[in-house]
């Protein structure tokens, strides 16, 4: 019996002996052998690492108003177990459904997309999930929807009689995204930013390394349940923002080139259209926009992958007779072209080919000059092939800059392709078909070294690097020359031919551009096209162009259109058509913008710029008031009956401009009531007003078509409608009919019929 006893105390000692030297063992290895490992561990998990995102620099135009900026987004993340909990499963399904839906149509596929979030179990299948987000409808929304589902969760509280705190599975988690407020304006130049953030397309996209900035750092020390330590150890690096981009576009024009394609696009229907307006003395780019378009918040619903493309700088064109820029200017500068020479229109023979004015039959023996403005490509083969020569229009080809890329600071440029081997090739190419196609911002960079006086320019649209923080620019990019093509005074020269062809309302093809009151030079173009798997041109298949500048004497705008196969019903001659009310439209709208004024304008300008001094009319008769006011230059008008002046507008000594009426009156002007004001300009109106005592409302532009009278006595009050002169003129007589003087007071009024006469 001891024995066993001994024998069970030695193995329960040697038991517990082992189980100590396993344990010390144990010890050592952990607290000595893989100690810096442990501890490397253990301050992982002690420490939290967040990333602290910088913010994206924002892109401006060149009177820094934003186009692409950071905006705070809300994501809508589910919880299905809480759902499940209540039971509420189906209505959150649809009523998140009819607040995030695209439209009706999208409607059915979300309501499954948004059921399969809220009914979403672990990956184990054990339990429900507890957070989901809704990708991609319900993912970085605006603060409208946001605020929607914000009604609908307090609905739901509401009808579980829970509290504006209680979770009931719907949240909403504030963060970042890139907005763009113009929506689909600059959208080929700017491109977007996708969801995740990262750069895709367009700016955004080429200028990434400058907006997007460096991320930042927060390390700090935590327990168990992840809250800070005391006397934590704590490293922060803070985040650097992008920085901001400043460009050369106006967001003014860019919206005026946009309004207008989209006028085109509704009553053209071409495939696409292009349009690029800019400075051509810098070549700094003023709007650049294409259709179909896009809009970079939505950039998700674009179905046809080709609406991104930027046509003005990523698709090549046969030009047609636009390109008879190269062929002119190059004939102009060797002295070649004799605007005066005659020659035989319709059809030239080259090789082996005869070549055919757009009409065939041309219009006899005329100048070339006439040539030019009737666009006729016999004119062009000629002075191509025969005075210029096959070198050197080659030589102007190249020096123009149609063999290589501009260079634009923007993304996907593609080069010109000038592929000239045979001479009826080279024929061709002289009005701008066959082996030669370009770009439309490689037309643009031509036009404007004529309009500019001979240089070829780098276009760019870029125009500042700035910092954030101070507002300071950190890198500017001026214009740049690449080279002299021709002289001044051969652009001078081609300006001018080109300005007959939209002057010369006879026989230019660009008179339809025509604008009076400013001096436009341009050039029209039509091409055939090529249909994909045929090899000759289609004779019903067109592309319309029209460039031009103005004003000719000192451009400040000059813009290029381009529309794809327009829907011309298959008469080219509708061609002329197409882009030059948009033209019109653009420029007219843009010069006016720019503060350029018309020849009318400054006509006005010059004469009213001659100031005078108002006499001193008080107590003169009628007759002396007229004949000191002739004396002084002045403009008079007379108003009631009395032997002598009583009131005058403006006041004695006053320095007004020799445009300016004064009036004076015979008797008290709260006894007369207003005239009828029909046909003056606002300021006369205005002016009328005001010394006959009445208030005056307005409402339009231009000279006054309609005056409507109310009230009496002090209150006495007119609403001028204001139309453009070229409507006013139509209906002044009927218009002044149907006007309403405004009453003098009450038991004081005059006899309308002598108030009439009195009105001139």
């Amino acid at each position: 019996m001891t024995k066993k006893i001994k024998l069970r105390s030695l193995l329960i000692g040697g038991f517990f002996t082992l189980l100590f030297v396993v344990l010390i063992a144990k010890v050592y290895w952990i607290q000595v052998v893989e100690a810096s490992w442990l501890l490397e561990g253990a301050e992982k998990k002690w420490e939290t690492d967040r990333v602290i995102a910088p913010v994206r620099g924002t892109i401006m135009d060149r009177n820094d108003k934003a186009l692409a900026v950071e905006a705070t987004a809300y994501t809508v993340a589910l919880n299905p177990k809480i759902i499940d909990g209540y039971h509420i499963a189906e209505e959150i399904v649809q009523g998140l459904a009819g607040i995030l839906k695209e439209s009706d149509e999208t409607k059915p596929a979300l309501v499954n997309k948004i059921r399969d979030r809220a009914t979403k179990m672990k990956p184990d299948g054990t339990d429900f999930a507890v957070s989901v987000e809704i990708r991609n409808e319900g993912w970085k929304i605006d603060k409208e929807k946001a605020d929607q589902v914000r009604a609908f969760i307090t609905t739901l509280q509401t009808k579980l009689n829970k509290s504006a705190k209680t979770n009931v599975g719907i949240s909403i988690l504030e963060e970042k995204k890139r907005y763009y407020p113009g929506e689909s304006l600059a959208s080929h130049i700017l491109g977007y930013t996708n969801k995740e953030g990262e750069a895709a397309l367009g700016l955004e996209l080429k200028l990434n390394d400058t907006l997007k900035g460096v991320p930042g750092m927060l390390s700090y020390e935590k327990d168990g349940k992840g809250v800070e330590l005391p006397d934590a150890k704590v490293d922060f690096k803070p985040a650097e923002d992008g920085n901001n981009v400043r460009l050369t576009i106006d967001k003014n024009i860019q919206f005026y080139l946009e309004s207008a394609l989209a006028k085109v696009n509704d009553k053209w229907h071409p495939k696409s259209l292009t349009a690029i307006a800019v400075d051509p003395q810098t070549m700094e780019i003023l709007g650049m926009a294409n259709t179909p378009t896009f809009n970079p918040n939505t950039y998700w619903n674009i179905k046809d992958q080709a609406d991104f493309k930027n046509g003005a700088v990523a698709s090549r064109y046969e030009p047609g007779s636009t390109f008879k820029l190269v062929t002119l200017a190059g004939a102009v500068e060797e002295g070649v072209f004799n605007p005066a020479e005659m020659y035989q229109s319709g059809q030239i023979q080259v090789a082996d080919r005869v070549l055919h004015d757009h009409n065939y039959v041309g219009w006899g023996k005329i100048s070339f000059l006439d040539g030019l403005k009737r666009s006729s490509n016999v004119a062009f083969v000629k002075l191509g092939l025969e005075k210029l020569t096959e070198a050197k229009f080659r030589n102007y080809i190249t020096k123009f800059g149609f063999e290589e890329k501009t260079n634009i600071d923007m993304p996907n440029e593609v080069s010109g392709l000038v592929d000239m081997k045979y001479k009826p090739e080279i024929a061709t190419a002289t009005y701008g078909q066959g082996k030669v196609v370009v770009t439309a911002i490689q037309q643009t960079a031509a036009y404007a070294a004529i309009a500019n006086g001979g240089k070829l320019m780098w276009p760019h649209i870029v125009k500042d690097i700035v910092d954030p923080k101070t507002g300071k620019t950190i890198q500017s990019f001026p214009p740049k020359v690449v080279r002299q093509v021709v002289s001044e005074k051969t652009a001078n020269l081609v300006s001018g031919y080109l300005e007959q062809v939209v002057s010369d309302q006879e026989i230019g093809t660009g008179k339809l551009a025509y604008m009076e009151g400013y001096r436009i030079a341009g050039k029209t173009g039509t091409a055939n096209l090529v249909r994909p798997g045929e090899k000759t041109y289609s004779p019903n298949t067109w592309v319309i162009s029209f460039i031009g500048y103005a004003p000719v004497e000192n451009p400040k705008i000059l813009v290029t259109l381009i529309a794809d196969q327009p829907d011309l019903g298959g008469n080219y001659h509708l061609g002329g058509q197409v882009l030059a009310p948009a033209f019109k439209e653009i420029v007219g709208e843009s010069l006016q913008y720019m503060g350029v004024a018309s020849s009318k304008q400054t006509q006005m300008i010059a004469k009213e710029a001659n100031k005078l001094t108002v006499p001193n009319l008080a107590d003169a008769t009628a007759e002396s008031a007229k004949a000191t006011a002739k004396e002084s230059g002045l403009s008079l008008e007379v108003f009631g009956k009395g032997a002598k002046v009583v009131e005058q507008f403006p006041k004695a000594g006053t320095e007004i401009l020799s445009a300016q009426r004064i009036y004076v009156a015979m008797q008290s002007v709260d006894e007369m009531p207003l005239p009828n004001l029909v046909g003056r300009s606002l300021r006369d109106a205005v002016e009328a007003c005001s010394f006959f005592k009445v208030d005056c409302k307005t409402s339009g532009e231009g000279y006054v078509s309609e005056q409507t009278a109310a009230g009496d006595g002090e209150g006495r009050n007119v609403t001028l409608q204001l139309k453009p002169l070229s409507e006013k003129s139509a209906g002044t007589d009927a218009q002044n009919a149907s006007s309403t003087p405004v009453p003098a007071p009450k038991g004081k009024l005059e006899d309308q019929r002598t108030a009439g006469k009195k009105t001139p």
